[in-house]
C-alpha cells in the first residue's frame, strides 16, 4: 500500500482502542524492532510501516471473533501476529504454538513487555492439547491445502477457523475444494488491496468411495 507509514495514533483511531492498549501496543512494537535485529521475525522493510503492515493489519481480526470465545489457537505464531495483538486487545483465551525455541522466547518476552498473558505452547502444531477451539488463526503460515489439516482437528463443532488470505486466496480456495468441504466468507482487508480475511466454518474432509 502506497502513501506514508501509519502512525501509532492513526492505527490506535482506527482500532478505537483505549489510551491503556495503545501503551500495551507501543510496548510490543518496541520489543519486536529490538529482538528483529537478532531474529528474523518480521520483513525488515515491513518496519517502516509497522502499525498498517502488522497491527492494524491483525487487530481487523477482532471484529470477526464471536463474543464469548473461550478458546482462541494461533498456529505459527512466530512474531505474535496475530495472536499476540489479539490478545492485547483483550481477546479471552489466547494460545500461541511457535515449535521455534527463539521465537517462543520472543513470545514469552513480548507477552511480558505488553502486560498480558497468553498461553504459550513451544511445540509442533500437531503436538497441542486435544481440546477444540473456538476459533482458530494462522497468519502466512501456509497455502490452504497444507494448512486446512492443520486447522480442521482443532476446530470446535461451531467454530471458526479467521486465515488473513493475499491475493492467491481463490486459487487456494480451488485447490483445497478437492478435498475439504467448507462454508466460507471472505471479508475486505482494511489493509491489503487485494487482502481478504477468511472465515472457514463447517470445515471437513471429502470423503470418497
Amino acid at each position: 500500500m502506497n502513501g506514508a507509514a501509519m502512525t501509532a495514533a492513526e492505527a490506535c483511531g482506527l482500532m478505537g482502542v483505549s489510551r491503556e492498549t495503545r501503551v500495551r501496543l507501543e510496548a510490543y512494537v518496541a520489543i519486536l524492532c529490538h529482538w528483529q535485529r537478532r531474529i528474523n521475525l518480521v520483513g525488515t522493510a515491513t518496519l517502516t510501516d509497522v502499525w498498517r503492515r502488522h497491527i492494524l493489519d491483525c487487530a481487523q481480526l477482532a471484529r470477526l471473533v464471536p463474543p464469548g470465545c473461550r478458546r482462541l489457537v494461533d498456529l505459527g505464531s512466530g512474531a505474535g501476529l496475530p495472536g499476540l495483538v489479539l490478545a492485547i486487545l483483550g481477546i479471552d483465551g489466547v494460545e500461541l504454538v511457535e515449535s521455534d525455541g527463539r521465537k517462543a522466547a520472543f513470545l514469552h518476552a513480548a507477552a511480558s513487555a505488553a502486560g498480558v498473558q497468553p498461553a504459550i505452547h513451544a511445540c509442533r502444531i500437531q503436538a497441542l492439547p486435544p481440546a477444540p477451539a473456538d476459533v482458530v488463526t494462522a497468519r502466512a503460515l501456509a497455502p490452504l491445502p497444507r494448512l486446512l489439516p492443520m486447522v480442521a482437528p482443532l476446530l470446535a463443532q461451531g467454530g471458526r477457523a479467521i486465515l488473513p488470505k493475499g491475493a492467491t486466496v481463490a486459487a487456494e480456495l480451488a485447490q483445497a475444494a478437492q478435498q475439504w468441504h467448507m462454508w466460507y466468507t471472505c471479508h475486505t482487508s482494511m489493509t491489503a488491496a487485494k487482502g481478504c480475511l477468511l472465515v472457514i466454518e463447517r470445515l471437513h474432509r471429502e470423503t470418497r468411495l
